[in-house]
C-alpha cells in the first residue's frame, strides 16, 4: 500500500533524476552539484527501500 509520504519520496527521487540529467547535459557540468544531487537521490532511495 502506497502512502502519501511514499509517493512524495518517489516524486522527489524522479525530480532529482531529472536535475542530474539536466546538469550532465550542460556543456560544463558541475561535478560538485552532480555529486550532491546523487547523494540526495541515494538518501531518498534508501528511505523508499526501508518502507
Amino acid at each position: 500500500m502506497e502512502t502519501s509520504h511514499y509517493t512524495a519520496l518517489q516524486t522527489k527521487h524522479a525530480g532529482l533524476e531529472r536535475r542530474i540529467h539536466q546538469e550532465l547535459s550542460r556543456p560544463l557540468p558541475d561535478p560538485v552539484t552532480i555529486q550532491s544531487l546523487k547523494r540526495a537521490k541515494l538518501r531518498i532511495k534508501d528511505e523508499l527501500l526501508a518502507q
